[in-house]
């Protein structure tokens, strides 16, 4: 008796599910869809009549459709296995269980073959899929070297390593033959409490036997190299009343060419209270002739603004002992936000030498009494590279806020928005400026650091200049003048914005490879299930998607690349050795949409997980989130994240694979703990060496990896307490001559999971001494 009531509660079941499939297959095909979910709804409708009426042709009805199936998933993914879980795993372990002998009654006893013969190819199909899908190219990089790395030593004393920003670090003890040796050397957990939306992004810097770094709260601590001790610690008592997320990514370093008054060695830092200071190297006390008793006040000339609109979250940049920073500015409040621009001060003295922004024509101009620098310049938030010998800064900008209407913008504005602007770093004017997206409705801001690297061209080598961007594309200048050295094509992009705001009718490609040139259709869309999917798929077909560019307006748009890039602050490096670019990427598109100024209750309640920007000044609101459906299963197939490897010589692809596991993911923020290989969704940066090892955090599955910088292959990987959503470092220990590989580890904002505290980590060959 109660298996027969078992047997008919799972008929309904397979009846309701037919019906939800049939209801919304029926929508997308009005929409422009396919068909398929439209017909195994009906499939599954009939099929529960079939059974509940015993009839003998229920079972190889599924197994018919089970077929029709199969053969549509392929013709649609290929042997994608991760594209094919939602096409095939339910209908499957909806077969296994017809073929218990309770349905097989029920369909007057017909042949579990029905079922068993196209659920057996599917497990096969699978079985395939995961090979082809996961493995990384065998290919080998011979070695082709760039140019000799400068500071050939084992300090690490900028955030990328050196002013250049490549990340490459000369030191090989640990290479591609003992790389899987590496265990954990070392950790330090901050007792630091956090504030606000952290994510703890922070690249450590090594020099004088110490790693500098930066806490929550923009406490800075020294910590011993072998040890990971706390050698001193500063607490700048920062004021951090309404700052939204008080991220700090590092801290600057700088010694005194000759000797000075106090602080020849001296770190500088910017503070989520509008402050930088500079601290004595050795000590952690404030350098008393830098500013006021250590600091400087970054909000004169902001005017009366809010606490946590503005702030720096990237370390200053020094050149020619002058030191420049800029920060984040809130993305979408308001129309006339506070000026981005960049100021410049005497690193030993603190004495203000000039501010650069779009609306300045002389930087080097003190401000009247009174007086504001520009309202709504572009802001430059991720970190500078510089030049001494050119005597250049290059800078990479945002867009004039707010992000997604932008009629207002000044031709100043227009300019150097989302751009990268190479600034002389005696009298703040620009030399050159190379723009990236004109009139950024996107949120497309460069916030990758530029790097320099000289570019064998012919048989020159031409000084190099690198901007990796949010739309997976990569430019390549001459950093003297910026002159492309890869060409960059206008092309047409859509239009048809927002009323009264205008799009620009091309925009710049590259012809260096890229990390985000496929296109979104409705096949790309995902889920958990069948069910998701098809939201998924709805969901595509009612918004707009024209391909990259498609701008945001009153309809819902999707963008792709997202927000989030593509390649984001995290940057890229530059295996010197091999003559490789390597870059870390993300796949996570945005939903964004514009609301009419009078509809924000009906704006919050139709997107309750969005993130709300007001945008004062404007006719319109405006609405992003990550694509994603119900269950928090994003819409796009995976992978979200990969790792890949490009010739500098050609512009080519060496390799490329998934980076991450989906271990971590899982429907309604829940873990599956499943290990397989799926390019998991990624913040952060990488890190090459000359013992040809790529080390890199980033993915949400929270693993620490060690790669073969010539291949791909996985080498080594370790487990993080928390998400490594930072640029990892090495440096040789001054007193016991190893070789040490450090990563931050904390939370991230979007990548969830678990509250874990801020570690730092460092990982090193076994002492054999």
């Amino acid at each position: 008796m109660l298996g027969r009531i078992v047997v008919w509660l799972f008929i309904v079941l397979i009846a309701i599910a037919g019906a939800c499939l049939a209801i919304g297959g029926a929508s997308l095909v009005k929409l422009g869809g396919s068909p398929y979910y439209l017909l195994i709804g009906i499939t599954l409708v009939v099929l529960a009549i079939a059974f509940s009426r015993r009839s003998a042709w229920a079972l190889p009805l599924y197994g018919v459709s089970l077929g029709g199936t199969l053969v549509w998933a392929l013709w649609e993914a290929g042997l994608d296995g991760w594209a094919l879980v939602p096409r095939l795993v339910a209908p499957v372990v909806l077969g296994v269980v017809l073929s218990l002998p309770a349905f097989r009654r029920a369909s007057a006893n017909a042949g579990p073959w029905w079922v068993g013969a196209p659920s057996l190819a599917i497990v096969t199909i699978f079985g395939l899929a995961g090979v082809s899908t996961n493995e990384p190219p065998k290919t080998s990089r011979p070695a082709t070297a760039l140019a000799t790395a400068d500071g050939l030593d084992g300090d690490w004393t900028s955030w990328g390593r050196t002013l250049a920003g490549d990340r490459f670090s000369p030191v090989d003890q640990i290479n591609t033959s003992n790389a899987a040796k590496v265990k954990p050397a070392w950790q330090y957990i901050s007792d630091v409490p956090t504030y606000g939306v952290h994510s703890f992004e922070v690249t450590p810097l090594a020099a004088n036997g110490l790693l500098y770094a930066c806490l929550d709260r923009n406490v800075i601590v020294a910590l011993d190299q072998d040890t990971g001790q706390e050698v001193w610690r500063f607490d700048p008592h920062a004021r951090l009343d309404k700052v939204f997320a008080a991220t700090c990514r590092g801290v600057a370093y700088y010694q005194a060419p000759s000797k000075i008054e106090e602080c020849t060695k001296r770190i500088l830092f910017g503070l989520a209270d509008n402050r930088m200071m500079a601290l004595d190297a050795m000590s952690g006390r404030p350098c008393r002739s830098f500013g006021r008793d250590g600091s400087v006040n970054l909000k004169e000339g902001l005017g009366a603004i809010p606490p946590g609109i503005a702030f720096p979250t990237s370390p200053p940049t020094i050149v020619r002992g002058t030191a420049m920073i800029s920060g984040w500015v809130t993305d979408g409040d308001h129309v006339g936000e506070p000026s981005g621009g960049v100021r410049a001060y005497d690193v030993v003295t603190g004495d203000l030498r000039w501010v650069w922004d779009t609306g300045r024509p002389d930087p080097q101009e003190r401000l009247a009494a009174g007086g504001t620098y520009t309202k709504g310049a572009p802001n430059a938030w991720g970190v500078f590279s510089g030049d001494e010998e050119l005597g250049l800064v290059y800078v990479p900008t945002g867009a004039s806020t707010p992000d997604y209407f932008g009629a207002h913008r000044t031709p100043g504005a227009e300019r150097y928005s989302t751009s990268v602007v190479a600034l002389d770093v005696v009298t703040g004017k620009p030399r050159w400026s190379a723009q990236t997206v004109h009139h950024d409705l996107w949120d497309y801001d460069v916030g990758a650091q530029p790097v320099l690297l000289d570019l064998p061209i012919g048989a020159r080598r031409v000084p190099a200049l690198i901007a990796s961007t949010k739309t997976g594309q990569f430019f390549v200048f001459d950093r003297r003048d910026g002159r492309p050295l890869y060409p960059m094509i206008e092309r047409p992009v859509p239009q048809g914005g927002a009323p009264g705001d205008w799009t620009a009718k091309t925009q710049p490609f590259s012809r260096f490879a890229d990390v985000a040139s496929d296109r979104l259709t409705e096949s790309k869309m995902w889920g958990a299930t069948p069910f998701d999917q098809l939201w998924c798929r709805i969901k595509f077909r009612q918004a707009r998607y024209d391909g990259p560019f498609t701008p945001a307006g009153l309809q819902e748009a999707l963008h792709y690349p997202g927000s989030a890039g593509g390649v984001n602050w995290g940057s890229v490096s530059i295996d010197i050795r091999r003559g490789l670019l390597i870059s870390d990427s993300l796949y996570m598109p945005d939903r964004v949409r514009l609301y009419p100024r009078n509809q924000a209750v009906r704006a919050r309640r139709d997107n309750p997980n969005a993130i709300f920007f007001p945008m004062h000044g404007t006719p319109y609101i405006a609405t992003r989130e990550f694509f994603r459906n119900p269950l928090g299963v994003p819409c796009l197939q995976p992978p979200y994240g990969r790792i890949s490897a490009f010739d500098l010589k050609t512009g080519k692809t060496v390799w490329s694979r998934p980076l991450g596991t989906a271990y971590r993911a899982g429907p309604l923020g829940l873990e599956s703990h499943i290990p397989l290989q799926m390019g998991a969704p990624l913040f952060g940066g990488v890190l090459t060496t000359a013992g040809g090892v790529i080390f890199i955090g980033a993915s949400q599955d929270r693993r620490f990896r060690a790669i073969d910088g010539g291949n791909g292959r996985e080498l080594w990987s370790a487990e993080l307490p928390g998400i490594g959503a930072a640029s990892p470092m090495t440096y040789v220990s001054k007193k016991s001559g190893r070789q040490y590989v450090v990563i931050a580890s904390g939370n991230h904002s979007e990548l969830g999971g678990p509250e874990t505290p801020n570690t730092i980590l460092a990982y090193a060959l076994p002492d054999l001494r």
